[in-house]
């Protein structure tokens, strides 16, 4: 489990963004479900949203994670669905629930800002994270968090050398890195593999492509129910 005495090097503790410090997935919920019921009369509901996440994934490769990226996977799964039929107002309807995603409001988890308060100053802590540069850092602006930190990575995706590129611009080694996030694949996994820290706060609901089949157990993994459990580890 973790704990301060057992990771007596920690210098950088690193957050994830959605989810973590911010709700993030249900409002891609919310626009699936709209999407879904615009598309209805092509197909099934359960049909609509894997032909979206087919199409999500195969374009990740081309525009990464983030809201602009699903925007435009939403078009092309709309064509697919009516075999390049759909009327240009839907068109523009689904352009339309892009920029409302863009625009949503932003509501911090519980216990966020009560953590950093607790944790700055005590050690450099920063963003990293995957999504649009640009709708990213609005958002770190929006949530009145940005203060707190040291800096802000938003990553093209989270492998093991995306975290080892992020500890050299930090200077640091891996031993003295934990990253604290939502998601086992994305800032738990890779951070194991290079020798980092790592805490999993899980969130309610969590995208199908985050998701693993299998059991975390390693000496630097801690897993904790919420964010405020685990300032009295760290302190």
């Amino acid at each position: 489990m973790l704990h301060r005495n057992k990771i007596p090097n920690l210098k950088v503790i690193a957050f994830d963004a959605d989810d973590t410090l911010f709700v993030n997935e249900p409002y891609f919920q919310e626009t699936e479900h709209k999407f879904c019921a615009l598309m209805e009369d092509y197909l099934s509901h359960q049909g609509i949203s894997q032909e979206l996440f087919k199409i999500e994934i195969d374009n990740l490769p081309l525009y990464g994670y983030g809201i602009k990226g699903y925007i435009l996977s939403m078009i092309e799964a709309a064509m697919n669905i009516s075999n390049n039929t759909i009327p240009v107002e839907v068109i523009e309807k689904i352009i339309q629930y892009g920029k409302e995603l863009l625009e949503k409001p932003i509501e911090l988890l519980d216990g966020i800002e009560e953590t950093l308060q607790a944790l700055h100053g005590k050690y450099k802590l920063v963003v990293a994270t995957k999504g649009d540069l640009k709708d990213q850092h609005s958002k770190l602006h929006r949530s009145g968090l940005g203060h707190y930190f040291h800096h802000i990575e938003v990553m093209s995706d989270k492998q093991e050398i995306d975290y080892q590129k992020l500890l050299g611009r930090l200077d640091i080694q891996a031993h003295e890195f934990l990253m604290i996030g939502n998601s086992l694949k994305s800032d738990v996994l890779p951070v194991l593999g290079i020798g980092g820290y790592a805490v999993h706060i899980p969130f309610h609901t969590t995208w199908e492509h985050e998701k693993i089949n299998h059991k975390v157990e390693h000496e630097h993994f801690s897993s904790f129910e919420t964010i405020a459990e685990v300032v009295p580890n760290l302190l």
